[in-house]
């Protein structure tokens, strides 16, 4: 068996050999230099004339898109015209995945992790790039100019300002700050609620809302003397039940009671950074779960009770 297999094994090569040169035909791979110049031209061809076809699409789909702003934008985007509203810090992965991904529980062992977290979040306001576009002139009567934007200041943030707390921002001492920011939605403009009296609100929906107001809020909104600096979205941040307005302790906000909206809207300047409200709750009551709601309010900024989304953030806060 041995000797009849060795004579088709040699045969093989043979066949493998000539076919990959054939001396004879002088043919490579069973095909002539001509017939293989051919081919490669055909190819070369083929695919110059696909990709300038596809290079001509996409110079065509390059001249609609805006690298300043989206197409779609507003009541047309899939965003919406509904801001939600975001907190930092947000709890590590193993809390999240084994308990709740809105709960803040600091514990003797996790302190850094909080306001390291928090550095984290600030590292853009504490060290801003410089492009040369920031207006320093911002104020409420005096929106940013175009093409800049007005730069938000850390040092506003007062008793939760990385200077003021060693950069710890109250965790260490069981007085934690929460920090909240408004999602980005290009081109929105907020409708503030400046007025000092329901009586002055013509509109049913309105009126509606500023009922839903605390009670806490809508007394500073009317003691604000100044018209300017009432042209703010407001933020309350309180217990959602009972007992959790019992332990949530005094809170206290900084710069003030929400966003001013010289910082609206928001137009993808190079370098901006949204505004920030901190809240700081100054005496919790430890060891126990408290379930805290953050809600911004204004004339266009919505809500459902039935669902969590645009117009409020909720978490939980747990001090041990």
């Amino acid at each position: 068996m041995t000797d009849n297999k060795c004579p088709r094994l040699l045969s093989a090569s043979r066949n493998l050999k000539t076919f990959i040169w054939n001396g004879e035909t002088n043919t490579f791979l069973g095909r002539t230099a001509v017939s293989w110049a051919k081919i490669v031209l055909y190819y070369v061809v083929f695919y110059a004339v696909l990709a300038s076809f596809c290079a001509c699409l996409f110079a065509v789909f390059w001249q609609t898109i805006d690298l300043e702003q989206p197409k779609w934008q507003l009541r047309e985007s899939l965003i919406g015209t509904n801001p939600g509203i975001g907190f930092c810090p947000m709890p590590p992965k193993a809390i999240s995945d084994s308990a709740d991904s809105a709960l803040i529980w600091t514990q003797p062992e996790n302190i850094a992790y909080w306001y390291d977290t928090v550095n984290k979040f600030l590292e853009g306001y504490i060290n801003p790039k410089n492009y040369g576009n920031v207006d320093k002139s911002c104020s409420f009567d005096r929106p940013a100019s175009k093409g800049k934007f007005c730069p938000f200041k850390v040092e506003s943030l007062d008793n939760c300002s990385p200077g003021k707390t060693d950069q710890k921002y109250g965790y260490p001492h069981k007085k934690p700050c929460v920090f909240l920011k408004l999602n980005k939605i290009f081109n929105w403009t907020p409708r503030v609620f400046n007025e000092t009296s329901i009586d002055q609100l013509t509109d049913a929906e309105e009126r509606a809302t500023y009922r839903r107001m605390p009670e806490w809020l809508r007394n500073e909104i009317a003691i604000t003397s100044d018209a300017h600096k009432r042209n703010m979205i407001w933020v309350s941040c309180e217990g959602e039940r009972p007992l959790d307005v019992e332990n949530i302790g005094p809170v206290q906000y900084s710069p003030g009671h929400g966003f001013p909206a010289y910082y609206f809207p928001f137009k993808n300047v190079k370098g901006y950074k949204p505004p920030i409200v901190a809240v700081k709750f100054d005496q919790p009551k430890l060891g126990v779960l408290i379930s805290i709601e953050c809600t911004v309010w204004a004339k266009n900024i919505f809500y459902d009770v039935k669902k969590a989304g645009g117009g409020s953030v909720h978490f939980k806060l747990m001090i041990d």
